[in-house]
């Protein structure tokens, strides 16, 4: 390639010679298409293993491996996610001119081994397994094991870990000039970046080094409570709605805020460096006494009374651990803010996915914010391969505004998983009567499960692998929860609303917000207007707020016009909105997947395209 593209000017010039203007312009135009450049971004072995394809710095394509094996935070080799990337751009593995890994696995392995103690011999042990370990999964082998499935591996690049992040925030968001902060439990050593971008650069200003972590601080706790680490951080943010702050200083006292934004984080209480153990120590039991059950019954009352003793002391911690975690968040942000005097921010990093902090990043310092949907470290894959990108001198990417990069499925795909059902279905040949016909479905309380067109890039469903009801009555959420999900009844639920009549039941503001906000990603929360909480109770949380999802008919047409057409019935243009999986499982890819979760859940009907799918007894 770089060979031909050598000769380049010396074979537009012959033709300038040889052949009449027309000519040369269309010469140009098919050689600038030959010479379509194509990058792979790469993430695995850790968690939410991901590929993404560039064209001329452009994302044509890019999905998680889990969408495909259907294990939830796969974190093999992607290769099925691989394989979709290159048969959506029409190319073979050969084709592509660079690929991208979002970290350096040798210096994440000197962080591991180095901050293992080894003064005992267990520490030794753990020592002798992590080496044994990373051989044993090929971790040190990246080139090797893209080779055997047939990638050029001779053309991959490895990108740190936190470059990885920044990059898929900057060079995604509609900024020229921004502060670019990532956040997360640790990449190779670091923890959190403050940089600023400028046009095709990142410069890091400084960094937050392990143990010192804010995410694995939010993670800490989200075992304390119970839950998953690295997958029920959400749950702890729903949790925090139904207790009273009452323990946030204590935390917030654990860490030495810097003024230049940096942090340090006191250790008595967790287990950072031994990352096989429990991420928490005894002192943090002798602090709040003895963690929560997983699964144990949760049965508090808003506003720190009434319900259940033992429920609302968990409910105190996770809101405290909450509200600590956005006040560490917002000195990070406040203090390079004031430092640059720069607005535009850029988010990356799991703890970018706080939804709760982004909202009071722009409404108490008046950011301008941007956050990369994919925020985790699935979306290091996109920053990697966007990395290599403009570090090779390509020219700015475009804002991303479109996060619909991942498989869509044909009629035959469709109609075949509807026969093999052996249920009925109402064929529609016009969109607009099908969305009439979900409208009315909606609008009598019935529960409907949307696949359209391609699947959403990162966590959350934004209209095409959805889970959608109605939002009036108060019951619908519990209903949705228990019945469909399969999940905790306190789980609250996403409301995607017009993107002109938000301001109407959100403090929001009246005029359009950037098709690249956060709200049009659903990563922010927002209160619910007063006199609007009672209209709309499945989607208002205990405390008042919702993650609100901005809906415009430029991003997402037919969701668009099925939210106004169940608005034109009831008044009210807003549907619940969650993603179409049950609990533990990943969100459905193919038609094949939404089927099997429609049959397995109690979904009373499923949206494929223009079939309108019903359960036995259900009527048209």
């Amino acid at each position: 390639m770089k060979t031909i593209e050598r000769h380049r000017q010396p074979i537009v010039d012959l033709c300038g010679m040889l052949f009449p203007t027309e000519w040369v312009r269309l010469a140009e135009m098919l050689w600038t298409a030959e010479m379509s450049r194509y990058l792979l971004g790469l993430s695995f072995d850790y968690h939410d293993a991901a590929a993404a394809l560039l064209k001329n710095g452009e994302v044509v394509a890019a999905a998680q491996e889990e969408r495909f094996s259907r294990v939830k935070h796969s974190p093999s080799l992607p290769e099925k996610a691989i394989a979709f990337c290159l048969e959506t751009a029409g190319i073979s593995k050969q084709d592509l001119d660079a690929i991208a890994f979002y970290e350096r696995p040798l210096l994440k392995l000197d962080r591991v081994l180095t901050s293992n103690p080894l003064e005992d011999e267990a520490g030794k042990a753990r020592f002798v397994e992590v080496v044994a370990r990373w051989l044993v999964k090929g971790h040190f082998s990246v080139h090797e094991r893209l080779a055997a499935i047939g990638l050029p591996a001779d053309r991959l690049h490895f990108i740190g870990h936190h470059q990885s992040h920044a990059a898929s925030a900057f060079f995604c968001s509609p900024f020229e000039e921004a502060l670019v902060i990532t956040l997360d439990g640790v990449g190779e050593h670091e923890t959190v970046t403050i940089s600023i971008g400028r046009g095709t650069s990142l410069t890091k200003l400084r960094t937050v080094n392990f143990p010192s972590s804010l995410g694995l601080f939010y993670s800490a706790f989200t075992a304390f409570l119970g839950f998953e680490v690295n997958e029920g951080e959400y749950k702890v943010m729903g949790m925090a709605g139904f207790g009273e702050p009452c323990h946030a200083q204590k935390l917030l006292d654990l860490f030495d805020l810097h003024e230049d934004g940096t942090f340090s984080l006191d250790q008595s209480l967790f287990l950072f460096r031994n990352l096989e153990a429990t991420p928490f120590s005894q002192g943090l039991i002798d602090l709040f006494g003895p963690p929560r059950e997983p699964d144990a019954p949760f049965a508090p009352s808003s506003g720190g009374s009434g319900g259940d003793e033992q429920s609302r002391h968990y409910a105190d911690i996770a809101a405290s651990v909450q509200r600590c975690a956005e006040d560490v968040i917002l000195h990070i942000v406040g203090s390079a803010m004031r430092e640059t005097r720069m607005r535009n921010v850029c988010l990356a990093g799991g703890v970018a996915l706080n939804s709760v902090a982004n909202n009071r990043l722009q409404t108490e310092l008046g950011c301008r914010l941007f956050v990369q949907p994919a925020a985790g470290d699935a979306g290091g894959a996109l920053g990697a391969a966007l990395q290599v990108h403009h570090q090779s001198g390509g020219s700015r990417s475009p804002a991303f505004v479109d996060p619909y990069l991942g498989a869509s499925f044909g009629e035959e795909e469709i109609l075949e998983a509807i026969d093999r059902s052996g249920l009925d279905a109402a064929d529609h040949d016009d969109p607009d009567a099908m969305i009439e016909a979900v409208a009315d479905h909606l609008a009598r309380g019935c529960v409907v499960g949307w696949f359209q067109g391609r699947a959403e890039w990162g966590p959350r469903a934004l209209g095409c692998r959805s889970i959608l009801a109605s939002p009036l009555g108060a019951d619908m959420q519990l209903r949705v929860n228990e019945k469909i999900k399969f999940r905790e009844p306190f789980r609250p639920f996403a409301p995607s609303v017009l993107q002109e009549r938000a301001s109407e039941f959100f403090d929001l503001p009246a005029t359009a917000l950037p098709l690249s906000g956060p709200e049009h990603f659903m990563i922010s929360v927002c209160p619910v207007r007063q006199e609007m909480r009672d209209r709309i109770p499945a989607v208002t949380h205990v405390d008042g707020t919702a993650r609100v999802h901005l809906v415009s008919e430029r991003a997402n047409p037919r969701f668009y016009r099925l939210i106004n057409a169940f608005g034109q019935r009831t008044g009210t243009p807003v549907l619940l909105n969650t993603s179409f999986n049950l609990r533990g499982e990943a969100i459905v890819n193919s038609p094949a997947d939404a089927m099997a979760t429609f049959l397995a859940s109690g979904i009373d009907y499923l949206v494929l395209g223009t079939h309108v799918v019903r359960k036995f007894g259900m009527p048209e």
